[in-house]
């Protein structure tokens, strides 16, 4: 029976946020909405349906052309280029570093759809009358976090009620009715939340998810003129008062513990993250290191993404995030963390060669479109999360959504823009800086704030929303031009434009 309930649930996510006549006659057809119901209330098993969520969130947020993708490939930390022949895909690197996107570009489109899913199925968890407080409460959390994800990019959030009919096409949340469902389910749930582990929905991973939505309410309902009201401000500090002075979180000693494989055991930052399972099941945790690295080094990487040479060059040399050894990577492989410049080398410390026999030494200049002989070495390479070299294709590095040093920053922030607390901002910004051997800051203004938030959040999905909340995101870097006010929100895909007729294509597409 827990196979025919997972299986009918993943039937149902695929036309759950669908309503045209042919989708109508194929659900008439098969299985209708009191069917599904009633195929479900038959042995229910709710640990199983929450799983599957947990599960659905995979694909979104780890994969490298998905949520993360959205938020990094459109920033100033991340580019895509195209090496020869290799990493064309029809251009979507490019037209996402340069903000050329449009309504039918791929990966935004599939990123859309499985946030849809996963909101879906979180809803649909939520029609049982005996479901059990605890499953309520982190179907709802999973739920509210994934409506940030969407409100976050397109602005506007298809939604249904729990049990609703499947014909009916989905009404449509505008951002400021998203962020205040947001505020309200997550309080409404908090009281019965765990208060752990991190890899599943807890108070604290509640508190943070509060903190985001105060903090970016402002701007998610005015993009061009970004607002930052002092209640909201307040909110973000004190909730961030609440997960300072409960003691159970530090800034970590060393700065890559948080993302290692072992992370779930020797993180004191992390709050919320996805249990990735090594060897057995996880999600594509591996893309952060397969996608920057070479092909001769170990193990044989894609050869992709890069940071950009502006951005590598604010860090500064004393930084331990600009990188170094780490146990359990470079004793195995030579391989470093942080940012890898510079020639390389194997573990031995022999030198390594790219594939036409040249040294294998990444520059810190990089184009969108490399032809030359060089083509396989230019951009700054980035690993962010230590290699697993025990798990294979299934990394054991549980992925990181929430950690305490993101709670720090934003705190910052709040005070900075509450009252103008530069010296109070700066202080709590040192309680990071002296942990990654940065000398302490007397003062801090936005602008150093925004640098702050780079140097310590790099590669972790972050990048796009702490840009557009600084007023920095339709600026001009590495070979992309200024960009118009439009560009502040994704289209709606075309193919959900057509299929739900109560969304709106965003302006400016």
């Amino acid at each position: 029976m827990k196979f025919k309930i997972l299986y009918v649930l993943a039937l149902i996510v695929t036309i759950g946020f669908t309503s045209c006549s042919n989708l109508e006659e194929e659900l008439n057809g098969t299985v209708s909405a009191g069917d599904v119901n009633t195929l479900l209330d038959e042995n229910p098993d709710f640990e199983s349906l929450i799983g599957a969520s947990y599960g659905e969130m995979r694909l979104p947020y780890q994969d490298q052309s998905r949520f993360w993708a959205a938020q990094q490939h459109t920033s100033d930390e991340t580019m895509g280029p195209t090496r020869g022949p290799d990493w064309d895909d029809n251009g979507v690197w490019r037209v996402m570093h340069n903000h050329q996107w449009d309504a039918d570009h791929s990966f935004l489109g599939e990123t859309f759809n499985d946030l849809m899913a996963i909101i879906y199925s979180t809803t649909n968890i939520l029609r049982f009358p005996t479901l059990p407080a605890n499953v309520d409460a982190e179907a709802r959390f999973l739920r509210a976090f994934t409506v940030l994800s969407v409100v976050d990019g397109w602005g506007q959030v298809p939604m249904r009620e729990p049990g609703e009919d499947l014909i009916n096409s989905p009404r449509v949340m505008q951002a400021d009715e998203a962020v205040d469902f947001i505020i309200s389910e997550v309080n409404a749930v908090m009281a019965d939340l765990p208060d752990g582990p991190a890899n599943r929905a807890n108070k604290d991973a509640a508190k943070v998810l509060l903190m985001k939505a105060h903090l970016n309410k402002g701007t998610f309902t005015s993009r061009d003129a970004p607002k930052f009201d002092d209640a909201d401000m307040q909110a973000v500090i004190d909730l961030a008062d609440e997960i300072m002075g409960s003691g159970a979180y530090s800034v970590a000693d060393n700065f890559y513990d948080n993302f290692a494989p072992n992370n779930d055991q020797i993180s004191t930052e992390n709050i919320f993250t996805a249990e990735n399972i090594g060897g057995s099941s996880s999600g594509n945790v591996r893309s952060r290191w397969m996608c920057t690295l070479h092909y001769n080094q170990n193990p044989s990487g894609w050869n992709g993404f890069t940071t950009i040479a502006d951005f590598y060059n604010k860090f500064d040399d004393a930084d331990v995030r600009k990188g170094g050894d780490y146990t359990g990577t470079t004793d195995i492989s030579g391989i470093k963390v942080g940012f890898l410049q510079g020639q390389q080398f194997d573990q031995d410390g022999t030198a390594l060669e790219d594939r036409k026999g040249a040294p294998l030494f990444f520059t810190e200049e990089v184009a969108l479109t490399e032809t030359g002989q060089n083509l396989e070495v230019t951009g700054v390479r980035v690993i962010k999360y230590p290699l697993d070299y025990v798990g294979g294709d299934n990394a054991d590095n549980d992925y990181v959504y929430y950690r305490y040093s993101d709670v720090l920053l934003m705190k910052a922030e709040a005070m900075h823009r509450k009252n103008g607390d530069a010296t109070g901002a700066a202080a709590v910004v040192n309680m990071i800086r002296s942990k990654r051997n940065m000398p302490d800051l007397s003062s801090i203004s936005l602008d150093e704030l925004i640098d702050e938030r780079g140097f310590e959040l790099y590669w972790e999905g972050h990048r796009r929303q702490d840009l557009i909340r600084f007023g920095k995101f339709l600026d001009a870097w590495n070979e992309k031009p200024a960009t118009g006010s439009e560009r502040l929100l994704f289209p709606i895909p075309t193919l959900q434009l057509a299929l739900n007729p109560n969304l709106q294509q965003n302006a400016g597409y």
